[in-house]
């Protein structure tokens, strides 16, 4: 059997395996990137991106712009909140996470965000008469990990947890 395991061990294993999340998304920065802590001091920064999609409409060019807010933790997070910009053109690699809430007036919530694991930049041209090197077209790529890294221990998770559901609490406020 693959992996060594019996046909009951296997119906179980894939109790345990991850379905597909993973999102790839290119835009331009709404605001300016919000760098905060967590009780414990983890950072976490949080901004907006807008992202353009043209097609055609009868004989006409339509646009439409999608926004889709951002969240990264750690390294990453401090990483963002350098190279962010209101403007600057990103290139994000996560995963989708649904948070939901019960609101003070009694209705369920629901908030969708991605949580960034790869951060990519367009250039950043300040001066026309500075020397700016670029690549292949991105200047800066910063990863939430290095090997094993990203993964975050029982105390981390909690911590994201407790936030985000104090996070929400407030907006329902």
């Amino acid at each position: 059997m693959p992996g060594g395991l019996e046909p009951a061990e296997l119906h179980n294993a894939e109790i345990y395996m991850n379905n597909l999340n993973s999102v790839l998304i290119e835009g331009n920065m709404v605001r300016d990137p919000l760098l905060r802590n967590t009780p414990k001091g983890t950072p976490i920064c949080n901004f907006s991106i807008a992202t353009n999609r043209f097609y055609r409409h009868d004989s006409n060019t339509e646009k439409e712009v999608g926004f889709f807010e951002i969240e990264a933790w750690g390294k990453l997070a401090d990483a963002c909140a350098n190279h962010g910009r209101k403007g600057r053109g990103v290139r994000v690699v996560g995963r989708l996470k649904q948070d939901r809430w019960m609101g003070t007036d009694g209705k369920k919530h629901t908030k969708v965000a991605i949580v960034a694991e790869h951060v990519e930049y367009r250039p950043d041209f300040k001066k026309a008469d500075e020397v700016i090197k670029v690549g292949a077209g991105l200047a800066v790529a910063e990863t939430a990990y290095e090997s094993s890294e990203f993964e975050m221990d029982e105390d981390q998770q909690e911590q994201m947890k407790n936030f985000h559901r104090e996070e929400m609490h407030s907006l329902a406020m």
